[in-house]
């Protein structure tokens, strides 16, 4: 058991100053996004992976594969947060047809 603890601990001590550094970039993440809700859910996420296969993941993809998750988290609220008007011209547009 004390080898779980010390891969979370392992996963937490990288991936947290990544989700720190890309949410201080980024003021959506800023508006949108809990960073301690961000690292505990990737922590989560990562456990998934052997340590080796964590091991093997270069800090740049890793920068990469966060920032693509923190970018779909930060934006599947965002249609709810759009009026009943914004959501007919969100609809107009996708569907092609002239806004009115």
């Amino acid at each position: 058991m004390p080898e779980v603890a010390n891969y979370h601990q392992e996963l937490f001590n990288r991936i947290s100053p990544i989700v720190e550094k890309l949410i201080q970039g980024n003021s959506l993440y800023q508006v949108k996004l809990n960073q301690r809700e961000m690292i505990e859910m990737l922590v989560e996420l990562f456990e998934q992976f052997s340590p080796e296969e964590m091991r093997e993941i270069k800090d740049d993809d890793l920068i990469d594969r966060i920032d693509s998750i923190l970018i779909l988290e930060a934006a599947s609220g965002t249609l709810n947060d759009l009026t009943p008007e914004q959501i007919a011209i969100f609809d107009a547009v996708v569907e092609g047809r002239p806004i009115r």
